[in-house]
């Protein structure tokens, strides 16, 4: 006789248009009875996002296909420790008799306590991790990382299995003495299937007219939020330092950064060649990323960077700073010269040379970067999350 399926709630702060899809595979999948608990629902209805500086709502379906409840949050919505507060986790835990809940809300959020402690009282395995790869923190107050250091190895026995989405994130763990067999690495990916579909129907003639590139022109693309960390004036300036005699430079994305990229390209003297296409919702991408020769993703700081996940898959090969955490795992298999040391400009704009130069190779990149991506896919995600599921649960029963 076939085992029940794992009753599960996902709490999540908001729908998010990468994950839905996952949850939906979830939600079919034979050892998983899923329900998901949404903090707010931004991002599925329109609203500010202040770092795009637009209104954002996204053009995929976000809410479909799975089960989910909207929980009432009297926080004030904004960043901080009470700008999630969602009380009606605690009823919604203690009464719904799930073995298990994953927790995909950071620690500096109230509600992440309120689901930590209700899953505790009910006796429910829990699970939760991070995806940073550092200690660092953003914002550059370094008393942080040693409040961290001696912090977090705490904080991360609390889960009864921890789930990290990458392997730099599963070696942070390590380092800080999390046993290796309390850590589960489980894929930062996105729907590959619809990714591939949709870059097969798009028209990448038509697009690069719509932006005035020749034929063999090589194509440059930053598909990111123009903020300070994304560093999208390392790639500009790459750009212009490269003196590439084919080549375009387009910005896909939106944010505070995009007056002064357009000024510094007009100082630069290649204003010209530098297209701004302001924010690009879902459905607008693959045909971004097919229509492009190289993704450039120069950030100070990503935890992960799911665009490597959507151009590789899209046949768009892809160059990265070595402070992205999706280097190690997608980009560095197949071209590890695409890699270059965060904010060294000549380094990026040698890069951007050796994809001018030698566009044979970027094809062949581009082949091995789709085949790296079928084993980056949700039937790894999902299937890492049973095991995560299994291994979090006997801790249970051994423990009681």
């Amino acid at each position: 006789m076939a085992e029940p399926p794992y009753r599960v709630l996902a709490v999540a702060s908001h729908p998010v248009q990468y994950m839905a899809p996952i949850l939906r595979k979830m939600a079919q999948h034979a050892q998983m009875d899923l329900h998901v608990a949404y903090c707010s629902l931004r991002g599925a209805q329109a609203g500010i996002d202040p770092e795009f500086g637009a209104t954002v709502q996204w053009d995929v379906p976000l809410l479909e296909g799975y089960s989910w409840t909207h929980v009432s949050n009297c926080g004030s919505g904004k960043e901080g420790f009470f700008g999630l507060c969602n009380p009606g986790l605690w009823g919604l835990i203690r009464s719904g008799r799930y073995d298990a809940v994953l927790c995909y809300l950071g620690y500096v959020r109230a509600s992440f306590w309120i689901a930590y402690c209700a899953a505790k009282v009910s006796g429910s395995a829990f699970l939760f991790g991070t995806d940073t790869t550092t200690l660092d923190p953003l914002d550059g107050r370094m008393w942080k990382r040693r409040v961290k250091r001696i912090l977090w190895p705490r904080l991360f026995r609390l889960a009864t299995q921890v789930i990290v989405p990458s392997s730099g994130s599963r070696d942070l763990m390590l380092s800080l003495g999390i046993p290796a067999e309390r850590v589960t690495l489980t894929p930062y990916v996105v729907d590959n299937d619809w990714w591939i579909a949709q870059a097969a129907r798009a028209n990448r003639k038509a697009v690069r007219v719509g932006w005035n590139a020749a034929p063999d022109d090589l194509v440059i693309l930053f598909c990111a939020k123009l903020q300070p960390w994304k560093q999208p004036m390392d790639l500009l300036r790459a750009f212009a330092r490269a003196g590439l005699p084919k080549a375009i430079l387009v910005f896909a994305g939106e944010g505070p950064l995009r007056s002064q990229l357009e000024s510094e390209a007009s100082a630069l003297g290649v204003r010209d060649r530098v297209r701004f296409l302001g924010f690009a919702n879902q459905s607008e991408l693959p045909a971004i990323y097919a229509a492009s020769d190289l993704l450039v993703l120069p950030s100070s700081y990503d935890a992960f960077g799911v665009v490597v996940n959507e151009a590789m898959l899209c046949g768009c090969p892809v160059a990265a700073s070595d402070k992205v955490g999706a280097g190690r795992d997608l980009i560095a298999p197949i071209a590890p010269d695409f890699i270059y040391s965060c904010g060294d400009v000549d380094a990026l704009a040698v890069v951007l040379r050796r994809a001018h130069d030698d566009r044979t190779r970027l094809v062949r990149i581009a082949a091995a970067g789709k085949q790296r991506m079928a084993s980056w896919s949700p039937l790894e995600n999902i299937e890492s999350h049973i095991e995560a599921l299994e291994h979090g649960l006997a801790r249970l029963d051994r423990e009681v």
